[in-house]
């Protein structure tokens, strides 16, 4: 038996097809991710588990989602090279440097200054100069860069938050995990119509919980 290590291109094919067998098909969402290495985003323990599609847990008692949720969310927003994206749950940065690939300008929000501090150190070393990375309370959105077209939440509420939805163009589309933190919560994609808000149910997924004001770190 051979267990001689997979080489990069091995492990990137091996990555992306887990990606399309999970669903994530669109071209664009697919080249962003291969684009993107993992690995950074990901020190310890778990360094060495960074290209397998699970989550993994992060500082702060956070954690980084599997590569197929980020592909799905990331998916389900379409998003445009014109797209202005706000992001809620900054977290190990991902996310926002998948998103990075494909909007004009991403503004990332995450209430651990320890968390914002990493990413941008990690964002700078990649050389994504269109990220914007904030510490602040993310429940409240960033009214001063509103309207935004497209709107991502990495973390669970029990119903989309009223000023996040506010903050959304018309035309626009927030993608968020939604129910309790200790039960089943799904996956919806809520679009912003001249007519009002339409729901999608995409799938049941386990987020942390949004919570509001700043962590207590330095």
């Amino acid at each position: 038996m051979n267990d001689a290590p997979l080489s990069d291109a091995e492990r990137k094919m091996q990555f992306l097809y887990a990606l399309r067998s999970k669903g994530v098909t669109d071209a664009r969402v697919l080249s962003a991710m291969e684009s993107v290495d993992r690995g950074p985003f990901i020190t310890g323990l778990f360094a060495a588990r960074a290209y397998e599609d699970m989550p993994l847990p992060i500082a702060c008692g956070q954690t980084i989602s599997q590569p197929s949720v980020v592909g799905l969310m990331t998916q389900a927003l379409e998003v445009s090279p014109r797209d202005k994206v706000l992001e809620i749950g900054t977290g190990s940065g991902y996310q926002a440097a998948i998103l990075s690939k494909l909007a004009r300008r991403v503004y990332t929000i995450d209430r651990h200054r320890r968390l914002v501090r990493e990413a941008r150190v990690i964002f700078d070393e990649m050389g994504l100069t269109n990220i914007t990375t904030l510490a602040a309370d993310g429940s409240h959105g960033l009214p001063q860069q509103a309207p935004f077209d497209r709107i991502i939440v990495t973390a669970a509420a029990e119903d989309p938050p009223g000023p996040l939805l506010a903050q959304l163009k018309e035309g626009g589309i927030m993608v968020l995990p939604v129910g309790q933190s200790d039960t089943v919560q799904h996956l919806i994609r809520v679009r912003k119509t001249a007519d009002g808000l339409e729901y999608d149910e995409m799938r049941a997924v386990r987020f942390v919980p949004l919570l509001e004001g700043l962590g207590k770190e330095a």
